[in-house]
């Protein structure tokens, strides 16, 4: 069976930029939504959200963690 994990990307008030699983998203999106800034996502893929993790520190829209 294929692995169907779907990963976000989400700012914190800290402007620092973290690669959440969908799980880890789900929680973190119930509990502590006023710590979420700005979110991208799903991606497909963790390779996918590092690269476009790495494209949002190039553009200045976060802080490397």
């Amino acid at each position: 069976m294929e692995n169907l994990q779907t990963w976000y990307i989400v700012k914190r008030p800290s402007n620092q930029c973290e690669i959440l699983s969908k799980e880890q998203f789900d929680q973190i999106e119930g509990e502590e939504e006023s710590e979420i800034v700005e979110r991208w996502g799903p991606f497909d893929t963790q390779q996918d959200a590092i690269a476009r993790r790495v494209g949002l520190i190039r553009a200045g829209k976060c802080q490397p963690v």
